[in-house]
């Protein structure tokens, strides 16, 4: 539930909001840090696919090697 109300609240940001979102970060990490931010959260966001895709996978293979799920 307090999931679905942040995703609302970013359903609503124009450009206004979000250029003062980036200047606030820009001001706190400096443009030193960005870049390696922007990187660790692309490899975290890479990360977190790859593994629902494996739970993804690993269920689907489970589903079919169930003995409950075959006809005998």
């Amino acid at each position: 539930m307090c999931l679905n109300l942040i995703f609302l609240f970013l359903g609503d940001l124009g450009g206004g909001e979000v250029m003062v979102i980036l200047t606030a970060i820009l001001l706190l990490f400096g443009t030193d840090k960005l870049p390696s931010i922007a990187r660790s959260f692309g490899r975290g966001i890479r990360e977190f696919k790859d593994a629902t895709d494996e739970i993804k996978h690993e269920l689907e293979q489970s589903i079919k090697d169930d003995p409950k799920s075959k006809k005998g």
